[in-house]
């Protein structure tokens, strides 16, 4: 009789973090429980955070992000642009915020050089599959965050995802 022989595959653990949010926070969403999340995370061995630079969650994680990296700065804050002038349709404060972030980043990765219909969702599979762990703000079954939570689902589902 031939034994059968089982092997266990354990992940390495997470290095690289991508975060996926609504443009709007609702009144319910905790900027101090997103802080605290992304500390955890550093706490483990994460040193790499991407990020899509869109309104809302997004801006805000990368803030917190660079907030951290000044107690922590191992890490890494890349900037995963969709096309060149993302935010031109963003409205002053945002705009400011935007290049704040963008001037305090380690790297800075366009996905396309202009816009077009997709560049967004392709900045979001750049982010996915570069990320061992997603930060996901998502409270609803469509729209960018939906689809990046889905996409990373069905490509790293050993993968954890923490939502916010």
């Amino acid at each position: 009789m031939q034994q059968l022989e089982i092997f266990t595959t354990e992940l390495p653990p997470p290095k690289s973090c991508a975060f996926t949010g609504h443009r709007v926070l609702t009144d319910g969403f905790s900027p101090r429980k997103l802080k605290k999340e992304i500390k955890k995370l550093i706490l483990q061995g994460v040193d790499t955070f991407y990020n899509g630079m869109a309104m809302g969650f997004d801006l805000l994680a990368a803030e917190k992000t660079l907030e951290l990296k000044k107690k922590y700065p191992n890490i890494r804050l890349i900037l995963c642009i969709p096309c060149y002038e993302q935010e031109k349709n963003f409205c002053q404060k945002d705009k400011d915020r935007y290049a704040a972030i963008y001037k305090k980043a380690d790297e800075r990765v366009y996905v396309a050089d202009a816009y077009y219909r997709g560049c967004m969702q392709a900045r979001n599979r750049y982010m996915a599959d570069r990320a061992d762990v997603l930060i996901a703000y998502c409270e609803k079954s469509e729209g960018g965050a939906a689809y990046t939570v889905n996409y990373f689902k069905k490509t790293k589902p050993q993968r954890e995802i923490i939502f916010v």
